[in-house]
């Protein structure tokens, strides 16, 4: 089977997973989008408004990622291997409960100042998210099968870019903050930003397994 022959299995005919991760796909793309307008404002009514709309955006996530596995318990006859429809789900749904988790903590911790390695990596999680979105999308045509993999090459340089930005962080906030609070705060908030774009690259990976497998 060529490579570009995987997408005579895919969806146009199918009506269901395709809409279905697009759907969470641009869901993430939104969430994304309104943690970095959180971490770039100091007007604390407008930092709650955007996490009441993270919060929102999540549970829609919750709610597709549920109906994708529910489709996949009730049919017999899937786009790709049903392993990878979940794995696929599982990481969209992932770097979502990360993008609500760091935005929680930003709340709970009351933090008001945000370091450049905050905002930046915030930015990085949008990138990733935009190019999950992009290679989700192609996968329905099969003359888009380069794009995906160039959305896939992208996400983990994104990743990678985000463990240079997040040891530079660290190395940088044990070195000068004196406030062991503070640290925490900040080193936990990192964290939690780094990890998400772990499970971006986990997307792309499967991303690629896919094409793999049928190529």
């Amino acid at each position: 089977m060529s490579a570009n022959s995987i997408f005579q299995f895919f969806v146009p005919k199918d009506k269901k997973f395709f809409p279905l991760f697009e759907k969470d796909a641009q869901n993430l793309v939104q969430m994304s989008e309104i943690l970095v307008k959180l971490v770039k404002t100091e007007n604390h009514t407008e930092r709650s408004i955007f996490l009441r709309q993270i919060e929102e955006l999540e549970h829609k996530g919750d709610e597709i990622t549920h109906q994708l596995f529910v489709e996949l318990g009730s049919n017999f006859i899937t786009p790709f291997d049903r392993e990878d429809i979940h794995a696929l789900a599982t990481a969209i749904d992932d770097v979502a409960d990360f993008i609500l988790g760091a935005s929680t903590r930003i709340d709970l911790y009351n933090i008001k100042v945000f370091t450049n390695a905050i905002v930046q990596l915030t930015e990085n999680i949008h990138a990733g998210a935009m190019e999950i979105e992009k290679a989700v999308s192609g996968l329905k045509n099969q003359k888009n099968i380069r794009l995906v993999r160039e959305s896939c090459i992208k996400l983990n340089s994104l990743e990678n870019e985000a463990d240079r930005i997040f040891n530079i962080a660290l190395a940088s906030l044990f070195e000068t903050e004196k406030d062991a609070v503070e640290l925490i705060k900040q080193k936990e908030i990192l964290s939690i930003l780094e990890t998400a774009t772990d499970k971006a690259e986990d997307a792309a990976n499967t991303l690629e397994t896919i094409i793999i497998k049928y190529s």
